[in-house]
């Protein structure tokens, strides 16, 4: 199987730190949906990152639903199998997509659209629902902090790629001081095997 985008995409790492957790085998192919976009578009019409291509040519898109399929693959899970711990699993997962996807639009509102036609109160909103999505992270760790021993789930790998993709995208959004627990389990995960060996750039 060939998974199809940059690693800068918080969507595609995700993908590639968990199918090393699982124990699969992806082969990388770095192509951008900026710079090679006629490329991507021959792979995959809709230009989205992550892509996968399945070994019989069948192509997949969306981090969770490619994790779906790779999980019903190799029978392996990074999610709890108890409800209410899946539960607890799936809001932080929740809340760290929501932390991409409003990094994503600041982002592309900051460095895509021309100066002069930025809308700053929707720039605000966006700031602010990033904002919250940190805030509820940092709260969830308070009541429940993620192992550190050595192991990594689903819920640890999608924070840990989303505060790092913040930093390197909208680093004026972070504040270790102001959310020293994902600042810290972030530093333990990027310190493991799987997401040093899956560097950002």
């Amino acid at each position: 199987m060939k998974l199809i985008g940059l690693l800068d995409s918080p969507y595609v790492r995700r993908v590639a730190i968990s199918a090393k957790c699982l124990g699969i085998d992806l082969e990388h192919e770095s192509v951008s949906v900026f710079r090679h976009f006629e490329q991507f578009q021959q792979i995959n019409p809709v230009v989205k990152a992550p892509t996968l291509i399945l070994d019989d040519g069948l192509v997949l898109m969306d981090s969770t639903l490619i994790l779906d399929y790779l999980e019903s693959a190799c029978g392996k899970s990074l999610l709890p199998a108890e409800l209410t711990r899946r539960a607890q699993a799936l809001r932080l997962i929740g809340l760290s997509l929501a932390a991409c996807e409003k990094s994503v639009q600041l982002y592309y509102e900051r460095n895509l659209r021309p100066a002069d036609i930025q809308y700053q109160p929707w720039v605000e909103r966006v700031e602010g629902q990033l904002a919250a999505a940190l805030t509820a992270l940092e709260k969830e760790l308070e009541h429940s902090a993620l192992p550190e021993d050595g192991s990594l789930a689903q819920d640890g790998i999608s924070l840990a790629v989303a505060w790092s993709f913040t930093a390197l995208v909208v680093p004026d959004q972070i504040d270790a001081t102001r959310y020293p627990r994902i600042a810290h389990y972030t530093a333990y995960a990027e310190g493991t095997g799987a997401f040093i060996s899956t560097p950002m750039n």
